[in-house]
C-alpha cells in the first residue's frame, strides 16, 4: 500500500521472530523485489538479491534463513548474511553487504522507503 513517504508492508506484530516476508518496492518506475526480517525482535529488510550473482537468495518462496535462524542464505551458492547488517560472513561475496531497505514504524505500520544502495536496486 503505497504512502506518502515509503510503502506500507507489515503491521508491527506480523512478523515473529525468524519469520520473513518478501515485498515488492517501487523505485525509479521499476517493481524490486525486498524482504524483511524479524531477527531477534527486530526488524530488517534488503533487496532481494544476493552480492556475488543477482539472483533472488530466498531457498523456498519466502523462506531466506537458515534452519537455526542464525543467517540469510543465498540458495543458490549458500552465501550467509548477518540479519542485522546485511553482510556477507560466508561464501564467495564475502565481506560485502545486500541493499539495506530503510523501515520507519508509524502507529502499527511497518514503512518501507527507497533502498540506501540505489546502484542495486
Amino acid at each position: 500500500m503505497p504512502h506518502e513517504t515509503g510503502t506500507v508492508v507489515a503491521h508491527v506484530h506480523e512478523l515473529q521472530p525468524g519469520q520473513t516476508k518478501k515485498f515488492v518496492l517501487l523505485v525509479n518506475g521499476r517493481e524490486i523485489e525486498c524482504f524483511m526480517v524479524n531477527y531477534d525482535g527486530q526488524l530488517f529488510a534488503y533487496v532481494n538479491r544476493c552480492r556475488h550473482v543477482p539472483m533472488t537468495m530466498d531457498w523456498i518462496d519466502n523462506q531466506f534463513l537458515t534452519e537455526d535462524g542464525r543467517y540469510i542464505l543465498c540458495a543458490t551458492h549458500g552465501a550467509a548474511y548477518e540479519p542485522a547488517t546485511g553482510e556477507c560472513i560466508f561464501g564467495p561475496p564475502c565481506g560485502k553487504v545486500l541493499a539495506r531497505v530503510p523501515l520507519t514504524i508509524q502507529g502499527e505500520q511497518v514503512i518501507a522507503h527507497q533502498p540506501t544502495d540505489e546502484d542495486d536496486a
